[in-house]
């Protein structure tokens, strides 16, 4: 279960993105005018100190990015070069912003899920008064299962294509992609 707070975010997450992606060595100046969110999903981190997001964004050029991010409440220790933002959360106050990719808890957590054949998290919204409800998740992502690897290494595609894989692989599904697209995949 994913719990999210009803909040503000300042900056948002999508100011903080859109500021991240031109630092990018895997941008290489793709455009990325009219960016807007058009998917993201979440998995649980199973010691509930680390949130897991991935945003999957659109450009007005019909380029799709993926940007997993984690959610921290304090700096993570040698991860300065994946640090996206901090962002200031009305409910939970500063949170430093990573890229996954430098956090080990979204590599661990991401990694698991692909060779358990997971899906991502159930959403819980938690509003202002304390109460709970759940947000039905218009994003699917399931892992295709398999054995571990030696030395497992994610490769997150940073922009979205129809390329199919013989690896172990997360999958995904959203509001205009209903054929399963890869979205990750899990190399020696």
């Amino acid at each position: 279960m994913a719990l999210i707070h009803q909040a503000t975010l300042v900056p948002s997450k999508l100011d903080a993105i859109a500021a991240w992606l031109p630092t990018q060595e895997w941008y290489a100046r793709r455009d990325i005018t009219g960016l807007e969110a058009v998917a993201a999903y979440r998995f649980d981190d199973p010691d509930g100190e680390v949130g897991i997001e991935t945003h999957l964004l659109r450009s007005a050029s019909g380029i799709v990015f993926q940007v997993p991010l984690t959610y921290r409440s304090a700096p993570l220790a040698g991860a300065d070069a994946y640090l996206v933002a901090t962002l200031e959360h009305s409910v939970l106050g500063t949170r430093w912003l990573y890229d996954g990719v430098g956090d080990p808890v979204y590599v661990a957590v991401t990694t698991a899920a692909i060779v358990e054949g997971t899906r991502q998290a159930e959403l819980v919204v938690q509003a202002a008064d304390g109460s709970r409800s759940v947000r039905e998740s218009t994003t699917q992502v399931w892992g295709s299962g398999g054995s571990a690897l030696t030395s497992p290494h994610l490769q997150v595609r940073r922009v979205i294509d129809a390329t199919p894989t013989e690896l172990p692989h997360l999958l995904g599904t959203w509001p205009g992609q209903d054929e399963p697209i890869v979205l990750v995949e899990l190399r020696n």
